[in-house]
């Protein structure tokens, strides 16, 4: 059977990728930012990680959108501290808690990780962003890590 062309003219995103009838599961698009900017709380309450936010549009309000984020260093200035990070879709928390965890002695953590799937059922421009806060005393995410600049990211992945 020869192979025949799609004339793509006048057809949006969404209607070329349904047309080629991806299947389920395909990664359809992926939206990444990188900081090595530090970032430091002493709140109990959430507050944002500085310059861990991305934007994406979903294609079809079915999708699934897989985010991750990478800290090059999470530490604290005293004896101990906890806390915990999260993600937030359009200023709401979506994940609560996604990760806690406790660091003592003036340890430095890094690099660490969390995940979480969303399922936002959008095709509007949607904003993510990393939050975290601390139960005890300061706590910085990103920086240096032995005097070497580290990058903290944020990536989304839309799954059809």
């Amino acid at each position: 059977m020869p192979l025949s062309t799609i004339d793509n003219t006048g057809l949006s995103q969404s209607q070329i990728l349904s047309a080629i009838n991806m299947p389920t599961g395909s990664v359809i698009q992926v939206v990444q930012a990188v900081t090595q900017n530090s970032t430091s709380t002493t709140s109990s309450s959430y507050g944002a990680v500085t310059n861990l936010s991305l934007s994406i549009t979903p294609n079809f309000t079915s999708s699934k959108i897989l985010l991750f984020a990478n800290f090059g260093t999470i530490y604290t200035l005293s004896s101990s501290a906890s806390g915990a990070t999260t993600f937030y879709r359009n200023g709401s928390d979506i994940a609560p808690t996604t990760r806690g965890f406790m660091l003592n002695s003036f340890t430095q953590q890094g690099p660490s990780s969390m995940m979480y799937l969303d399922s936002p059922s959008s095709t509007s421009s949607i904003t993510y962003q990393v939050y975290f806060k601390t139960n005890s005393s300061t706590l910085i995410i990103g920086g240096t890590d032995g005097g070497v600049a580290t990058s903290s990211t944020i990536t989304a992945m839309e799954i059809r």
